[in-house]
């Protein structure tokens, strides 16, 4: 069941279009937003000759032609593109050009993260003597470079330029400045939260001033689970890598191990970032058609491991103990499953009507409510029995925001089932739900130390 065209405003049949537009395996986000601006041009004129919105806009969407052609002539131009980048740089075309520049701002940039991850070691600082260090700044090293190709490569406006480097910097005083105890709670919570704050700047520039668009968060969403898969492929490589050289190089009496570990692996893995961002950019066709196969791969393996564990809990009375570090794996899987729930949303068509996939990842969330609630539940009894600590305290505010996130994807997930909602409502509630994380992430790495005496 689909909605009338004139039961929707203008913008809303607009944001339909530009989303099934989006998902185009060819179309970038950039030629996505010229094609809107002619689309606009086109309803502002048939409106001025005085038909009705939803007139112009269906006869502006006629004239722009069948999508599909364009999605393959685009496609055919940037597989060219690639093409000539990779095994005739010799061609002087402009989009070759591009494509080069695009590739060295990447790879520079990369290359700048691994100097920024062994700078330290010129004033003294020690990979393992020296591990908080590391730890509270590695982010920093890495989403630092990341987020200045992307500002290069969309050309921000010198207002968003300016506060980005603020962003950096008070991120970098708070990682630094507090008087943390070694290897303590709050040292902890900040490494890990640290990230999580910084990748919403990345995203505010990966958006390139689409940020307050629905289409602009989702396209980051997007991105992120495919630098996730491209990161994940480029490491199994480069363990392939090490094992092979340690091999050879052993076989003639050469120890590698400390290369691996001062160079290698540091300089590698931070690089690596920014090399997988590049590929994600360049190659977006290919991992747009894994999306799909891989989200229908694990959303009914991720919602069986979640109702075992629920039939298991109650079978056993409850009686199950929930320790610290149940605890802890057990967060760890929701925030997997949340990240898969996102990552299947932004890889589906929102103009396909309901299908059993769609069913699955019902089951998946539903499930994942009920879990987080017996996360709380035993959260709150550890609180009552023993007090509240930072980690404590941190895991029952992450809980609580899953906790309310989950439920009203639940609410909006059924409606669009029942076909008394659609699928652009879910959309937009998961993509304005991502400041909160990185909210709550940012209220952690700065209230928690003082508030906890720095434990």
């Amino acid at each position: 069941m689909t909605t009338p065209a004139n039961a929707l405003s203008l913008e809303e049949q607009i944001d339909r279009w530009r989303s099934y537009l989006a998902r185009r395996r060819a179309i970038q986000a950039v030629d996505v937003a010229e094609l809107e601006d002619h689309l606009r041009e086109q309803i502002a004129g048939l409106t001025e000759a005085g038909l009705a919105t939803d007139e112009a806009f269906l006869i502006a969407v006629k004239r722009m032609g069948d999508l599909d052609a364009i999605s393959r002539e685009f496609a055919r131009e940037h597989s060219e593109r690639l093409w000539k980048q990779l095994v005739m740089p010799g061609v002087d075309t402009a989009a070759a050009s591009a494509v080069r520049s695009d590739a060295v701002a990447a790879f520079g940039c990369a290359i700048i993260a691994a100097v920024l991850m062994k700078l330290p070691a010129l004033f003294g600082l020690d990979l393992q003597a020296d591990a908080d260090f590391y730890a509270r700044n590695v982010s920093l090293f890495v989403l630092l470079p990341l987020t200045a190709y992307f500002a290069w490569k969309r050309r921000l406006a010198p207002a968003t330029l300016r506060w980005l480097p603020v962003a950096f910097a008070l991120a970098a005083v708070f990682a630094n400045a507090y008087p943390f105890a070694p290897r303590g709670d709050t040292l902890v919570l900040t490494v890990l939260h640290l990230p999580i704050a910084l990748w919403l700047v990345v995203g505010i520039t990966y958006a390139g001033g689409r940020w307050n668009q629905v289409d602009g968060r989702m396209d980051f969403i997007r991105f992120s689970g495919e630098l996730f898969i491209y990161y994940a492929l480029i490491a199994l490589g480069g363990a392939v890598l090490m094992a092979f050289m340690a091999m050879i190089f052993e076989a003639i009496g050469i120890k590698v191990e400390p290369f691996f570990q001062y160079w290698l692996l540091p300089c590698g893995a931070t690089g690596a970032v920014l090399v997988a961002a590049w590929l994600v950019e360049a190659k977006q066709s290919v991992i747009e058609n894994m999306a799909p196969v891989l989200t229908q791969l694990f959303t009914p393996m991720f919602a069986a491991v979640l109702i075992a564990f629920l039939g298991i809990w109650l079978f056993a009375g409850q009686g199950l103990p929930i320790d610290r570090n149940v605890l802890i794996a057990f967060d760890v899987l929701l925030a997997l499953v949340l990240c898969l729930l996102l990552y299947s949303i932004s890889a589906r068509d929102p103009r396909s009507p309901p299908g059993v996939f769609d069913v699955v990842r019902v089951v998946l969330v539903i499930s994942a409510l009920l879990a987080d609630a017996v996360a709380l539940s035993a959260i709150a009894a550890r609180i009552s029995e023993f007090g509240f600590t930072p980690n404590r305290v941190a895991a029952l505010g992450e809980n609580v925001i899953l906790l309310v996130n989950l439920a009203w994807s639940a609410v909006l997930y059924i409606r669009f089932l029942r076909a008394r909602g659609s699928f652009g409502a879910l959309e937009r509630w998961q993509t304005g739900y991502l400041p909160v994380y990185a909210g709550w992430a940012a209220l952690v790495v700065i209230v928690f130390p003082p508030l906890f005496g720095y434990i």
